[in-house]
């Protein structure tokens, strides 16, 4: 610990010296990493809560739909389980379904009657019921990778930005050298730590975003796989119990 202080003062004291001898176009480029850096650890902590939240509810949507082998069972009961990517699937199978059955997907207190008496579905209407699941995980998809683009332009743009600050600085730096006429280390040295400062800060802003972004591009990449294979387990479920098979044969046969 008492060697590590000493060291910790000394890089604090050579950011703000460097900060305090950077031109008004570095510290203009500074003041665009600070906007950059706090968009993208608001998105970072946004999205890791949504996607922490929504396997939360994953799992608890996952054990309350695997305890009945009806598939419209929580359809039926209202159960909601906002933030998971799978219940919106679900539920949106669950409507084009019973809007093929039924007529209507509305749920009242004469639902499991007419579900009892309904008839079974075509193969045909069977795929706008798939359709409708399809659709489900594409919008859920875009709105799991909304903001995004933030973050990937936080991990590009930022080390571009820095030594756009740090070119400039430099620059100017050896302009001023030249104007004076004595070109020696005391002179060169503050104006190079100034300009230097942008690249030190534009790799603070862009290491924690490129580890956020691939962290959040795997998680999401997971849910999105998760509601493919969901809904095709759906899709079976409703193959086996409300579509007549029987039904396309014969069709065929005419």
């Amino acid at each position: 610990m008492a060697f590590f202080f000493p060291l910790t003062i000394l890089a604090a004291g050579g950011l703000t010296f460097a900060f305090e001898h950077a031109t008004v176009a570095g510290k203009l480029v500074l003041a665009l990493l600070l906007i950059g850096s706090i968009f993208s650890w608001s998105v970072m902590i946004t999205k890791m809560r949504v996607v922490q939240f929504a396997r939360k509810q994953t799992v608890q949507f996952r054990k309350a739909f695997r305890k009945d082998r009806q598939p419209l069972r929580l359809f039926e009961g209202n159960a909601h389980f906002p933030g998971s990517p799978l219940y919106n699937v679900y539920r949106a199978g669950c409507q084009e379904m019973t809007f093929h059955l039924l007529g209507s997907s509305e749920v009242d207190e004469t639902f499991r009657a007419r579900m009892e008496s309904a008839d079974k579905i075509t193969p045909a209407q069977m795929g706008a019921v798939t359709a409708a699941m399809e659709r489900a995980v594409g919008e859920t998809a875009l709105g799991l990778e909304s903001q995004m683009i933030l973050l990937a332009t936080a991990v590009s743009g930022s080390p571009f930005l820095g030594l756009l600050g740090t070119v400039w600085g430099v620059m100017d730096t050896f302009t001023d050298v030249a104007v004076a006429g004595s070109p020696n280390l005391a002179t060169m040295a503050p104006g190079v730590s100034g300009a230097l400062i942008t690249t030190v800060m534009s790799l603070c802003v862009a290491i924690p975003a490129m580890f956020g972004y691939n962290f959040l591009l795997t998680s999401i990449r997971s849910l999105i796989v998760e509601m493919d294979n969901f809904a095709a387990e759906l899709a079976s479920e409703f193959e086996h119990k409300y579509v007549d098979h029987n039904a396309h044969a014969e069709a065929f046969r005419r």
